[in-house]
This record gives structure tokens, sequence and C-alpha cells, in this order.
């Protein structure tokens, strides 16, 4: 198995991620730090995806979510922001997905049997006035017939305005799956990536991060767009 310095130096030699580089990426990029956000999927609307059947509110005010689950480290940043780019401060952001073997917390049924009584990987923040809100995590597993992704949701009060989906380049989650222990499985059986998977199709480039490799992990993040005006969403 390799490692995760050898994970990060294949990484490196393989192909840029799904933003891109060029004139379009760079201007993106450009048109992101003028506008104070954290990732170039610049202005775009946040689309709308299922809940899933794995909701539940435990309400963990926190930043750590891994409650020591084992998995290559991710930082996951996020921007609540309105439909003209505006930050939205005060909304509550709760993320939730599964370990790198495919369970998720709370829930019988899961990959390796019962899961109730945990609440590993779930987890909650309030955007702070720049709109933003930080996860510790690892990067998320799979399971039959979905890639990989993470939930979230944004509220305000007791109003869900957003719940959606999180997807990630492939290639980091092929290497993350083919190359580290953690992530091993007897069968790679109904493994499927982004182009197999209908959730992520319909989604589209709207509902991905932008993923960079750091020191010891991945750094994650994506600007959650709201449709509408800040004064009418707060």
């Amino acid at each position: 198995m390799i490692d995760r310095r050898q994970l990060l130096q294949s990484l490196a030699l393989a192909a840029p991620s799904v933003l891109g580089i060029g004139a379009v990426g760079q201007a993106l990029a450009q048109e992101a730090r003028a506008a104070h956000l954290i990732a170039a999927n610049v202005c775009q609307l946040t689309p709308k995806t299922t809940e899933g059947p794995f909701y539940f509110d435990p309400r963990l005010m926190r930043g750590d979510i891994r409650d020591g689950k084992r998995g290559h480290p991710m930082a996951l940043r996020l921007q609540v922001v309105d439909a003209a780019c505006r930050p939205i401060e005060g909304a509550r952001v709760d993320i939730w997905h599964c370990d790198a073997q495919g369970n998720y917390s709370g829930y019988p049924g899961q990959e390796q049997g019962d899961m109730r009584g945990t609440t590993f990987l779930r987890g909650a923040q309030m955007t702070n006035q720049a709109g933003r809100v930080a996860f510790r995590s690892i990067w998320p597993g799979w399971y039959r017939g979905r890639t990989a992704h993470v939930h979230f949701k944004v509220l305000l009060g007791q109003r869900d305005l957003l719940t959606g989906q999180i997807f990630f380049p492939d290639r980091f989650s092929r290497a993350v799956f083919d190359q580290l222990p953690d992530y091993a499985r007897a069968s790679t059986r109904g493994r499927i990536f982004n182009d197999q998977d209908g959730i992520a199709r319909r989604a589209g480039q709207g509902a991905y991060a932008e993923v960079t490799q750091v020191e010891g992990g991945f750094d994650a993040a994506m600007v959650i767009g709201l449709a509408g005006d800040r004064a009418a969403l707060l």
C-alpha cells in the first residue's frame, strides 16, 4: 500500500482538478479573489439535491467532526452567499457523510453493521461575517451506487434554505480509494464515480468543491450560492 506522502506526489503528477487552468481558470480565480470568495465557482447558484436517507440533527456544533474515524485528512471550507455573492452571516451549516468504509453514523444496516448511537462525521457551524465555516474531516468513502460526496444543509432559524451535496474531482477519489489502506475493500463491486452517479450529473459543476493538496491531506472549498437577495433571506 502507498503512504500519504506518496499519494500526494502521485496526484502532483496527474491532470489538473475540475476547475482547470489557463485563461478561463485564471479569470475565475481573479473574480473569486475580487469578491472575497474562497473558491472559483463564482456567483453560481448551488443546486438543491436530495437529502438522502441518513440525516438526523444531533445539534453538534463543532468544527472537528472526525470522532476518531480513520481516513485521509480533509479540511472542508464553505462560504454561504446570496445570488449577488454577498455573504450570509449567522446561518447554520450542517454537514454529514460516510466514513472510509461507507458507513453513516446513527443508522442500522450500514456497510459494517449497526451504527446507531454514534455521531461520527456529522457537525454544524454558524457562518461568520464573511459567510464562512470550516470543518476538519476525512475524505468520504463510497458505498454501492454512489460517488464520493458530502451532504449539507443551510438553515436560518428553523428555515431550511438549501439542502445539497458536495462532489469532488474523481482523480482525488480514485487515488484515495485505490492506494490508501483505510479505504481498502475486499471487493469494489458497486463502486462508481461522478459520471455514473445520476445525482452528481444532475447537480452539475456548481456542486463541485475546489480541491488542493496540502501538507498532510486535502483542502476542499466551495461557495454555496443561495437563490434570492440577502435582505429577503435574512
